[in-house]
């Protein structure tokens, strides 16, 4: 079973340094992808954007500013409040993106008691996936020991 962590919060498009507009978005993550989050903007439209990144750039980007590339992600003060600003680029465009730092932080903090960091590997099952696919089986143990399992004429 698969646990889903989500928080609905408005974040803020930011169009110059003067204006911004509210946007408001989903914020996901599932145990079954533990090494990614995921964003849906415009909640509840007809045509909502998905992101979806490292879940370990957004764990740093509350900190100090990382990524590179199409996902960057810095805190920063807006208004007197702590934000974390998360800069977007793909093909068809750019996005500034501010969110409130206590509330992305607070989302976070749950996604890393359900899968700490360094056990994503673990939760994604893959060591028990392996060992059910190389467990040895009936034919594999009937050939180590000689015997096709077919009976044969002066085998009886």
């Amino acid at each position: 079973m698969h646990t889903v962590v989500e928080r609905e919060l408005e974040l803020n498009l930011v169009l110059s340094p003067e204006r911004s507009v509210p946007v408001p978005a989903r914020l996901s993550y599932r145990t079954d992808d533990p090494y990614a989050v995921h964003i849906v903007f415009h909640v509840g439209s007809s045509r909502p954007v998905s992101w979806t990144f490292a879940r370990e750039l957004l764990v740093e980007g509350v900190f100090r500013p990382c990524g590179t590339g199409d996902v960057r992600v810095w805190p920063s003060k807006g208004d007197g409040r702590s934000v974390i600003l998360m800069a977007l680029s793909s093909p068809d465009g750019e996005a500034l993106l501010e969110a409130s730092s206590p509330a992305v932080s607070a989302w976070l903090e749950q996604t890393l008691r359900i899968v700490p960091p360094g056990t994503e590997t673990a939760a994604l099952g893959i060591d028990e996936a392996l060992a059910a696919l190389l467990a040895p089986t009936r034919t594999d143990e009937l050939r180590a020991h000689g015997s096709s399992g077919d009976v044969h004429d002066g085998d009886a």
